[in-house]
């Protein structure tokens, strides 16, 4: 079955819920321009949120960092300018590339000094939603992000227009930085159990980080996307943060998810969908006449990341805090999402278990009772299909991340699963994810909370015998 064919026909199964004119070109066509290289300039800047300024580290003093276009099948060039008083890499979540630009220290390159630049070159191999981020210690707990927009040349979708949310917690410049709260939690054996969430299985995070963005706007100065009554708008969602897990809605209106970790799934109308930590999905929606709050609910935290929809400029603004019926609706689950049968994997012909847990100090996460200082490692040999089996056994969820491949979650509703690159899997909960061996290299599997990272739950995904680990 052919991708447009797919996407029509689930569409005209939602019978009214969300129309799409399928074979039209989209809006955002000039995502299709064969990609000229960026320089991404990562230095110390001070950059407004909102209700205060603050001083943090960007690429080229931007929040989120510069916007990166290219087609699938094409190449990405991009330029690292090291201006920061610290180390850095660039890691380009999501994407299926050679093991070289994966900007993995210590794995696949060695972190880039101040003052030093690094070339990044690889191809592209799917469309859809992707970003960039810092791999070195806590700063990607600060500005060291951007979106990777990967167009798509046959697109299936017809839509008029679309618009990029990328979510984020803040707390870097407000009394301290990343590094300064990894040092509390690490003096410390408790938890915040006021972080607290039914959907996520219990406590939801580390910390409380006093501002949640959207295109680096907080709440009280949202960013606002305009447009007009009745275009249909695809939204690409990406959640940037650290720490916090989104649950998403916009007010007035029910979306289609089209989208999830850059893979088409067949569209499902539903209110409201939870992202975690490195997550995005795409969702299309048929705007109605007024101003319209896009929220982001901090999961478990009280607090919220919020813009604004305007189709009217005399529509008056939502306020911040307006309770949305949406919210607390019809939920997206991983069981609603069906792949296309084209991105459908093989029977995997083994199972390895991989067991999240924590010690009992508190502050060490571990995979397979290993640290990062002496990680994990699956085995894998090329062109074979494994079962990795999560199995949950600490206290907190965690949204793990695979670099450099993407996996098919097996779910109860059958074995076409969603294609994801990230997944979330909570507390006590065993959840499979299929892996073709398809990109040899040394990868990263970790979890994508940045402190869990940090505090010991990352290990690796390597093709043949272990060889030695590249020096930083």
């Amino acid at each position: 079955m052919s991708r447009r064919l797919f996407v029509t026909g689930m569409f005209a199964a939602l019978a009214g819920a969300v129309p799409v004119a399928a074979g039209r070109p989209a809006a955002g066509a000039t995502a299709r321009r064969p990609h000229r290289g960026a320089v991404l300039r990562a230095k110390p800047a001070k950059v407004s949120i909102g209700p205060r300024t603050v001083t943090t580290w960007t690429y080229d003093g931007l929040l989120p960092g510069p916007r990166i276009e290219a087609t699938a099948g094409g190449l990405v060039r991009a330029k690292l300018v090291n201006g920061l008083p610290a180390e850095t890499t660039v890691h380009w979540h999501g994407i299926r590339l050679d093991a070289r630009m994966d900007g993995a220290p210590g794995y696949t390159q060695k972190a880039v000094p101040p003052g030093g630049t690094f070339d990044y070159v690889f191809t592209v191999p799917d469309p859809g939603t992707y970003f960039y981020h810092s791999h070195v210690g806590m700063q990607n707990d600060r500005g060291l992000y951007g979106p990777l927009i990967v167009a798509d040349p046959h697109e299936p979708l017809g839509y008029d227009q679309e618009f990029t949310v990328v979510l984020d917690d803040w707390v870097d410049g407000v009394g301290g930085t990343p590094d300064d709260a990894l040092r509390r939690l690490n003096a410390s054996t408790a938890h915040d159990d006021t972080l607290r969430s039914t959907l996520l299985g219990g406590v939801v995070g580390e910390l409380r980080h006093p501002y949640h963005l959207v295109n680096g706007r907080a709440a009280e100065t949202p960013e606002v996307f305009v447009s007009k009554p009745g275009r249909l708008v695809r939204f690409r969602v990406i959640n940037a943060a650290a720490d916090t897990a989104f649950r998403v809605a916009l007010g007035g209106h029910r979306m289609a998810v089209t989208h999830t970790d850059g893979f088409p799934c067949a569209p499902v109308a539903v209110d409201t969908f939870l992202i975690g930590m490195g997550e995005r999905y795409d969702f299309l929606v048929r705007l109605d006449d007024g101003a319209f709050p896009l929220v982001a609910e901090a999961e478990g935290k009280r607090a919220r990341a919020f813009a604004i929809v305007r189709t009217s400029p005399r529509a008056a603004a939502p306020r911040s805090d307006v309770r949305l019926r949406e919210l607390s609706q019809r939920m997206l689950r991983y069981a609603d999402l069906t792949s296309r049968q084209a991105d459908t994997l093989p029977r995997p012909s083994r199972s390895v278990t991989v067991t999240l847990g924590m010690r009992p100090s508190g502050n060490e996460w571990t995979l397979n009772d290993r640290l990062a200082a002496d990680p994990m490692r699956l085995q894998v040999e090329r062109g074979e299909t494994i079962r990795i089996v999560l199995d949950n056994q600490s206290p907190m969820w965690h949204p793990m991340h695979l670099h450099g491949h993407t996996f098919q979650v097996r779910t109860s509703s059958g074995p076409r699963g969603p294609r994801k690159d990230t997944v979330n899997i909570l507390p006590r909960e065993r959840l499979n994810i299929d892996v073709r061996a398809d990109n040899p290299g040394e990868w990263m599997f970790h979890c994508h909370n940045l402190y869990h990272q940090e505090q010991g739950m990352m290990g690796t995904l390597g093709y043949g015998p272990a060889t030695r680990k590249m020096k930083h």
